[in-house]
């Protein structure tokens, strides 16, 4: 496709940091696009497939000690969730409860199943830690030891949850991951890093990442031809950045 058609079709305001990145070579522009959807795709299946084996061990676990209703029951008057403190996480859990009420299909699986990552997320909160009973870092039986200096407490695994949902929106919004937040030069560490985060968690859950997410997992392979792509593009003067290659 010529860039004059891809750019009518994406826009030239989207394509501007893609084309400054490549030098003005608005060909290598278009792959680097094309890349960088790629490398989406890639990354936002890893973290679909983490976030429902975590939302499972999570339920699983307060199933045990909370009973089978526990998210609805958390919504109810008197729920441990009912505190004004957690108005948001209430208002979340109590609209999709009624909206299934509503179509006459509530089940507690199809509750778990409506709640966005960031009710995950804030189970390791240190007020809904609390609340559920103490008990949710046992889902990572394989995490590292504690010591004096680091920690791998419930605020640790809030933190590295909170980028794996920062990352997942950025995705689900169309934002370009190929690129720092607010610059222009392509950089693929930062993706590099968050993805050895998401196994690693998954290793601590127990789980063999590299098996469960086998024939998803292109992150590394994209990564590469990202950076690849950098390696040969060459910087010409910004009077002719508009130029079409």
């Amino acid at each position: 496709m010529r860039y004059q058609d891809f750019e009518r079709i994406i826009s030239q305001k989207r394509l501007r940091r893609y084309v400054a990145a490549c030098g003005g070579n608005t060909r290598k522009a278009m792959t680097l696009y094309r890349y960088n959807v790629e490398l989406a795709q890639s990354l936002f299946a890893i973290i679909s497939y983490f976030e429902v084996a975590l939302r499972n061990a999570i339920n699983n676990q307060l199933e045990s000690t909370l009973g089978d209703d526990w998210l609805k029951n958390s919504v109810l008057p008197n729920g441990i969730f009912s505190a004004p403190v957690l108005s948001k996480t209430h208002e979340i859990i109590l609209r999709a409860y009624n909206k299934l009420q509503r179509n006459n299909a509530y089940s507690h699986t199809k509750l778990l199943a409506e709640m966005e990552f960031g009710i995950w997320k804030y189970m390791f909160s240190p007020l809904q830690y609390r609340l559920t009973g103490r008990n949710l870092l046992s889902i990572f039986p394989c995490r590292p030891r504690s010591s004096a200096q680091m920690q791998y407490n419930p605020s640790y695994i809030f933190n590295e949850l909170d980028k794996i949902n920062t990352l997942r929106n950025r995705i689900a919004h169309h934002e370009p991951i190929c690129f720092p937040i607010q610059r222009d030069d392509i950089y693929t560490d930062y993706i590099r890093n968050e993805y050895h985060k998401i196994m690693a968690l998954l290793e601590w859950m127990g789980i063999e990442s590299s098996d469960f997410v086998y024939g998803l997992d292109h992150v590394t392979q994209v990564c590469n031809k990202i950076d690849k792509l950098k390696t040969h593009i060459k910087t010409i003067p910004t009077s002719l950045t508009c130029v079409r290659g």
